[in-house]
């Protein structure tokens, strides 16, 4: 799941990214209400977390946009934590919340993945990188669009972390497992799909 935080206190948004992170969201910050609604306008979040009292444009601007919950500072991070949770899993359709491709299921909001019915660990970038494949389930993704989804980056074609994290989900993921369902496609990047004849 994907997060903006628009909070002009750098120390506290840096707390509740550091956070977020570590439940294994992809977050991003800013500082200010236009560059907070230029970004959300660009990119596609699952979550806003907008400071009221934000430069150039104010939190309550944006917030009258469509804003589904408040909370007060000062706040604790658990408190937090389980409200965005809670918002999570009422915005969302429960199909949205849960992927499925065949046999293998992914649960954005629980965190948990399982494939005919085993549980399955994943570190915090395996599980994004498998959650971006399953939101792209049948669609050829390229090294580009996996790192600067994934990994927040620009992509360097000097580099195979890509194709080293693929070959880490291919273990857990496939290897054990009858079916294939991770598949390279020659000079672009990678496919997930239930289809035999996926390259």
């Amino acid at each position: 799941m994907r997060v903006l935080i628009a909070e002009d206190d750098p120390a506290l948004a840096s707390f509740v990214r550091k956070g977020l992170e570590a439940e294994h969201y992809a977050v991003d910050v800013t500082h200010d209400g236009e560059q907070a609604k230029a970004m959300a306008t660009e990119l596609d979040y699952d979550l806003f977390m907008l400071d009221l009292n934000l430069p150039r444009m104010d939190g309550v601007a944006i917030l009258d946009l469509g804003a589904d919950d408040y909370m007060g500072k000062p706040f604790s991070y658990s408190e937090l934590s389980a409200r965005i949770r809670a918002l999570l899993r009422r915005s969302h359709l429960p199909a949205a919340s849960v992927l499925t491709v065949a046999d293998l299921k992914l649960d954005r909001v629980e965190r948990k993945v399982e494939r005919a019915g085993k549980r399955i660990e994943l570190t915090s970038k395996e599980f994004g990188l498998l959650e971006y494949l399953m939101l792209n389930a049948g669609r050829r993704v390229s090294r580009t669009m996996i790192i600067e989804h994934v990994w927040n980056l620009s992509f360097d074609t000097g580099t195979n972390v890509i194709d080293v994290y693929v070959n880490y989900l291919r273990r857990k993921v496939d290897q054990a497992f009858g079916r294939r369902l991770i598949h390279t496609v020659r000079g672009v990047g990678y496919e997930l799909s239930a289809k035999a004849n996926a390259i």
